[in-house]
């Protein structure tokens, strides 16, 4: 799952080097951090935050599909 958040956001943004992604909890929940340059924030979100959701979608059906919960949650950046 780690791996599916990774390569969409660096599929978005115009700094991938700056794509960091911490996946932490355990048994069948899961959390992902997912932090990106300061400039790419606003990709990452969306208008609205539709691309974030939509981020958020394919993850529970990832998820789901390894009989696990996830959630995801945009950081800010350091």
């Amino acid at each position: 799952m780690k791996e599916l958040i990774e390569y969409i956001a660096k599929s978005l943004v115009e700094h991938p080097d700056e794509v960091q992604v911490r996946e932490s909890g355990g048994g069948s929940r899961v959390r992902i951090e997912l932090s990106v340059s300061k400039d790419d924030m606003g990709r990452v979100i969306g208008k609205g935050g539709k691309v974030a959701n939509s981020i958020r979608t394919l993850l529970r059906v990832a998820a789901e599909k390894e009989g696990k919960q996830a959630t995801l949650d945009v950081v800010e950046p350091e």
